[in-house]
């Protein structure tokens, strides 16, 4: 069986190390390589793991950073692999279980 892989992305430890420690501080330079992301938009592309990312943005990010992809991503052996332990029945956290609504039918009512 083949490993999967994943990655981790790591933008906010290579902007810690070149001094850039506010999410904020990348808007002007990616706005001068042409690339307009709100602050919301940055944030989340420091904070979070991006599942879709364009070549653009990329590029400005190594340029910006000075750096290779290889600084920004790092492959990793897939968590999946690693099962989650299946939770008992009687389990309080197991979430909703068979205590889900049951769906409405609406009957129109025949007129007397």
């Amino acid at each position: 069986m083949t490993a999967k892989l994943d990655y981790q992305w790591k933008l906010r430890e290579v902007m810690a190390t070149r001094g850039m420690f506010s999410t904020i501080s990348l808007q002007p330079p990616l706005a001068e390589r042409g690339i307009n992301l709100s602050s919301s938009q940055v944030y989340r592309l420091v904070t979070e793991r991006p599942e879709r990312l364009s070549l653009k943005v990329l590029m400005a990010l190594l340029d910006i950073l000075e750096c290779s992809m290889d600084d920004l991503i790092e492959p990793v052996a897939s968590a999946a692999s690693a099962a989650k332990p299946k939770r008992a029945v009687g389990d309080v956290d197991a979430g909703v279980g068979s205590f889900r609504p049951r769906r409405a039918r609406i009957v129109p009512r025949s007129e007397s």
